[in-house]
């Protein structure tokens, strides 16, 4: 069985950073492609950031893009997730996201019916 767990979130203020680690168990990531989604309050689950298995392809979202950077090391089955100068709006909780299929085009992954495996998720809150 495939477990993910977040850690990392926390409760910082407008122009820091965080990094969000996911650790996987019962299974090597090496063949997943890995995401990360977050769910601000009252909103539905949205994409973030995706990579691939070799780490030589990555797709963000616009809003984050500049100032998030996803990372894997496929030796220890982690997935990171630095966030930098986080805004209000970045509150949410993350959730790290596994996926089994083997589409080429990295943005299928955008879609939370692409994973199989997730996590629990861990909360980030940004003040202003």
């Amino acid at each position: 069985q495939v477990q993910l767990v977040e850690s990392g979130g926390g409760l910082v203020q407008a122009g820091d950073s965080l990094r969000l680690s996911c650790v996987v168990s019962g299974r090597p990531i090496a063949n997943y492609v890995m995401g990360w989604f977050r769910q601000p309050p009252g909103k539905v689950r949205e994409f973030v950031t995706l990579i691939n298995w070799s780490s030589s392809n990555t797709h963000y979202t616009d809003s984050v893009k500049g100032r998030f950077t996803i990372s894997r090391d496929n030796a220890r089955n982690m997935v990171y997730l630095q966030m930098d100068s986080l805004k209000p709006e970045d509150t949410a909780v993350y959730y790290c996201a596994a996926s089994r299929r083997t589409y080429s085009d990295v943005t299928y992954y955008t879609g939370t019916s692409m994973y199989d495996y997730w996590g629990q998720g861990t909360q980030v809150t940004v003040s202003a």
